[in-house]
């Protein structure tokens, strides 16, 4: 499956795609990251399809460890004023929501978003897939175990890869049977792993072409490199982009990334490698 159907328009996902972080929040785990009031979210949001991005990802509850509670009605007084305006900015753009609660996703879809980004795959609430399923809405899949404030507690495997993949076949299959055809996986770097676990699982990310279906890889300033480094987020681009090319060698589809110029920099480069591979340079 190389498409996904974006309110009746298809994005081809063969050639990959950058999607910009934008988070409505002041408590982000990259400080860079951080939009604390709408204006500075629209801001941000401007300036990322300006310099490329293709799909806008909108969060306005942190799950870094730690992070504090967000009501639901709060979660969405934050998006609200962003996603209108953004959908009568910019039309065309396709707007992501990153929120593992029903009842927001369907607020946001209904203000004009295109996406659901779950990072909870549905453990979190028990409604999403039926809400996504009613609305006809792309959707990613995400494997967490856990909750944003338990999930480190949760990272013993019998076999990492295996187990990853075992506990995203499950929701996945009741999506489909749901009749949600445009499903996204995404192996949830960070939540629930180690950071060797982080390295093992991104090792074979290619295995993750079993499920026939685009892959997210999000892995923008994580603690998986400033850990490895002993640096902070903001010392983490250069490893991120490193890492980003990795990603596009293995079947990543979308780059979820803090930093678009340099996303959308290696994807030119991926695409101009196998251009010349494939003898059309």
């Amino acid at each position: 499956m190389t498409t996904i159907n974006c309110r009746g328009r298809l994005i081809d996902l063969s050639e990959p795609k950058v999607m910009a972080i934008v988070n409505v929040t002041p408590d982000s785990f990259y400080s860079g990251s951080r939009c604390p009031s709408t204006e500075a979210a629209l801001a941000r949001a401007d300036e990322a399809l300006a310099q490329g991005a293709d799909i806008l990802d909108l969060g306005a509850y942190s799950t870094r460890p730690g992070a504090a509670e967000v009501p639901a009605d709060e979660e969405w007084q934050r998006l609200q004023p962003v996603v209108t305006e953004l959908r009568r900015r910019h039309p065309q753009a396709v707007i992501s929501i990153d929120t593992f609660r029903s009842s927001v996703a369907e607020r946001a879809v209904d203000a004009g978003a295109d996406i659901i980004n779950d990072v909870s795959g549905g453990t979190l609430d028990e409604q999403m897939f039926a809400t996504v399923a009613r609305l006809q809405v792309p959707y990613i899949l995400m494997h967490m175990r856990g909750t944003p404030a338990t999930m480190q507690q949760h990272t013993t495997y019998n076999n990492l890869l295996a187990d990853v993949i075992s506990e995203l076949s499950q929701p996945l299959r009741r999506l489909t049977d749901m009749g949600v055809h445009d499903v996204i996986i995404d192996p949830g770097f960070g939540f629930a792993k180690t950071l060797e676990q982080n390295y093992e699982l991104f090792a074979h990310l290619s295995e993750f072409s079993v499920f026939n279906r685009p892959l997210l890889v999000g892995i923008s300033r994580k603690s998986m490199i400033y850990k490895l480094f002993n640096i902070t987020p903001e010392q983490s681009l250069s490893a991120t982009t490193a890492l980003n090319l990795l990603a596009l060698k293995n079947g990543a589809s979308i780059l979820r990334v803090h930093d678009v110029p340099e996303a959308v920099q290696v994807v030119k480069m991926w695409q101009m490698m196998n251009q010349a591979c494939a003898g059309k340079l």
